[in-house]
């Protein structure tokens, strides 16, 4: 046999090889949309990456989930709902700019946080990790105990740790909690500090 021979035959056999391996884990992509859509609507919180692989009979990647995600993302650009990624996962929400509409079934409006707890939260959010003494030493007032437990009960900061000086006073940083509540993916797409106010104003029943 020539080597040439040999090469086309080398060459068909991984190919057949290929197709093998393709059919041994074929995917119905069609179906899988439709379970992930299923997933995320009803889901109250975003799911992982992770997560949505539990949803497949077979092993997927990362970038292919993604990619079906994305293509579900389109299929909703033109309604009332979005889905999209945030820094806890996946999930659908009512478009910004219907929220007030939808408010009119539930008048009661969503809680209004003081100045004191926004700074507050300004502060931790851009500036972390801060202790209390840093918070106060940049606002140039006491910080109440019951702004930072507001705080915290909402999941938007928690103590990561304590500083290495005397006193070890607590360290304070954000969740992903509250990227989750401004629609955001990091810390690096944090808005600027007079539109993160009104971003979480929105929060409070935009999901779907």
């Amino acid at each position: 046999m020539t080597d040439h021979a040999e090469s086309q035959e080398i060459a068909i056999t991984e190919t057949v090889s290929t197709d093998i391996v393709e059919l041994d884990h074929p995917v119905d992509t069609v179906l899988l949309k439709r379970v992930y859509e299923a997933a995320l609507m009803s889901s109250q919180e975003p799911l992982s990456i992770t997560e949505l692989k539990r949803l497949s009979d077979v092993p997927l990647e990362t970038p292919f989930i993604e990619t079906l995600l994305s293509e579900l993302a389109v299929k909703y650009a033109d309604s009332g709902i979005e889905l999209n990624r945030v820094a806890s996962g996946w999930r659908f929400r009512v478009r910004p700019e219907l929220q007030a509409y939808l408010d009119k079934l539930n008048p009661q409006k969503p809680p209004r946080y003081s100045r004191a707890v926004m700074e507050t939260l300004a502060i931790i959010a851009y500036r972390q990790p801060v202790t209390r003494g840093d918070i106060e030493e940049i606002r140039g007032v006491n910080v109440s105990p019951q702004v930072l437990k507001t705080l915290e009960g909402r999941s938007w900061i928690e103590v990561i740790g304590t500083r290495d000086t005397p006193g070890k006073p607590e360290l304070f940083a954000t969740t992903q909690q509250l990227l989750d509540d401004l629609n955001l993916r990091s810390l690096g797409e944090l808005p600027a500090l007079e539109e993160m106010g009104s971003l979480l104003d929105q929060s409070g029943n935009s999901e779907a």
